[in-house]
């Protein structure tokens, strides 16, 4: 891998995370575009570690308060019905469907989950199924109304974007509107759900991540691998209050617009042979 290439995905790591485009897809696609290469899933899961970092660091009030409730709620049960407390076992809960699928199917997400053919379809049908949730979701519900039923469900949502293209967030956040969620209540929740299942994937891709996976992947350098995350951490971090802010006062129309145009582009590229698909 060269420094060029590294720096921009992680670029493109921290801008896209947490957006509802799929960062996967977008890694994925612009190293297929500009670089001719697959940066592989292992890389992709390890740069999350960046993002994932900013999610603490912006949430670490929260985060602190909803581990501590919920350990001193495990004896203590007189704070068992507050919302802190029930946050942590909806959090930890919506995290077992992920890690499941994950290990499941590892191998295929390795391979032909990174498809460009499977990455361009994934983002326009999710596309379409984000503009119905956006156009049919009430949103009457805030993050204080939130319940086991609507952690389960958006933690089987989550679990769809281990085939890029999806889009952890887009899944969450299309899921908590069908819910009837307000989208900054889908928002908070999906940024403290992709805590346990971006940490464990980062972390046990770490000793894989210099290894290329097949022919047409590239492998990084420690010090290239460790910039891009840096990289990711920093762009991640300032991605997070945007999009709160946004979604407290926007549709996400726009984004399903992008992920529309982006897919069309890749299927063009694919079916003109300017790119290869695997």
């Amino acid at each position: 891998m060269t420094w060029v290439e590294a720096i921009v995905l992680g670029i493109i790591q921290g801008l896209t995370e947490f957006l509802p485009i799929s960062s996967s897809g977008h890694l994925r696609i612009t190293s297929a575009i500009f670089f001719g290469r697959d940066a592989g899933a292992s890389f992709t899961a390890v740069t999350q570690l960046g993002t994932e970092a900013a999610v603490l660091i912006y949430f670490a009030k929260d985060i602190w308060r909803i581990a501590r409730t919920w350990v001193v709620g495990i004896w203590d049960r007189s704070v068992r019905s507050s919302l802190d407390y029930r946050m942590g076992w909806y959090v930890i809960i919506g995290s077992i469907p992920i890690g499941l699928f994950g290990f499941v199917f590892k191998d295929q997400i390795r391979t032909a989950g990174r498809n460009l053919w499977l990455v361009a379809t994934t983002l326009i049908v999710f596309a379409f199924v984000l503009a119905f949730a956006e156009y049919w979701g009430r949103q009457t519900r805030k993050l204080e109304n939130f319940r086991m039923r609507d952690g389960v469900v958006m933690g089987f949502a989550q679990a769809m974007a281990l085939v890029p293209g999806v889009s952890r967030s887009g899944g969450t956040l299309t899921a908590g509107l069908l819910l009837n969620l307000t989208r900054e209540a889908a928002a908070r929740y999906s940024f403290l759900l992709a805590i346990p299942a971006v940490v464990m994937s980062g972390v046990f891709s770490l000793p894989d991540v210099f290894e290329p996976a097949a022919a047409g992947t590239a492998a990084p350098s420690g010090a290239q691998m460790v910039v891009a995350t840096i990289i990711a951490f920093g762009i991640g971090y300032a991605a997070i209050a945007w999009l709160l802010r946004y979604v407290a006062h926007h549709t996400l129309y726009v984004f399903v617009l992008y992920r529309v145009a982006l897919g069309t582009l890749v299927l063009a590229l694919l079916m003109t042979g300017t790119i290869d698909a695997t």
